[in-house]
């Protein structure tokens, strides 16, 4: 049962990951981590640009650990635990932060967290099979960056002039892309984790 994480990966076309702590890959994900109390304490402060900042930041890690631990070889069960954990730590802060300051409606904070617990529910049934981690699928992915893209165009559309006016109608495309991408994600997690359980009988730890 120990190695049924990985396999899962290579199942869905993922590289098998391994057991390497330090790498770049997981130096850019724990970097995005310190980061997040920082860009709370920023949004909801008013600070825009630092946030704005630290945002934009975020968006260009997570591109680049996946880049760089697939091109290299060097992905990880660390990098995978530490990278969607970062990315939902941002998405979290990010709504709470927009939420508090009336940029987006509660409701779509709502939405968001129920994806959140459906994943969490998810999540549960694959350590119950002996899964650590499932693997990052590119929709999930996609997802993400829809959001991380979405949210520092809602900030910065979060007053008046011409740049505001530009960036709201922008943002609010990528906050309703990233939105339904994050469900199908969400679904397709739990149709891949169902498949894999029909495939290798249900066992469990």
């Amino acid at each position: 049962m120990a190695d049924r994480a990985p396999e899962i990966a290579a199942e869905a076309d993922e590289p098998v990951a391994s057991d390497r702590v330090l790498t770049v890959p997981n130096a850019l994900s724990s970097l995005r981590l310190v980061g997040v109390p920082v860009f709370l304490w920023a949004i909801l402060a008013h600070h825009d640009g630092l946030a704005l900042v630290l945002l934009m930041a975020s968006g260009i890690t997570d591109y680049l650990d996946g880049k760089i631990a697939r091109q290299y070889g060097l992905v990880s069960r660390l990098g995978q635990l530490l990278d969607p954990i970062a990315d939902r730590l941002y998405i979290v802060s990010t709504l709470i932060g927009l939420a508090v300051r009336d940029v987006i409606p509660w409701w779509l904070v709502v939405v968001l967290f129920a994806r959140e617990a459906w994943m969490g529910v998810v999540q549960l049934i694959a350590r119950r099979h002996g899964l650590t981690a499932l693997p990052v699928h590119f929709i999930g992915k996609a997802a993400t960056f829809n959001l991380l893209y979405a949210f520092p165009l809602l900030l910065l559309g979060d007053g008046d002039g011409t740049a505001a006016s530009v960036a709201r109608p922008i943002g609010w495309g990528f906050a309703w892309w990233g939105t339904a991408l994050y469900w199908v994600a969400g679904i397709l997690y739990a149709v891949q984790l169902r498949q894999w359980v029909a495939r290798h009988g249900g066992d469990r730890r």
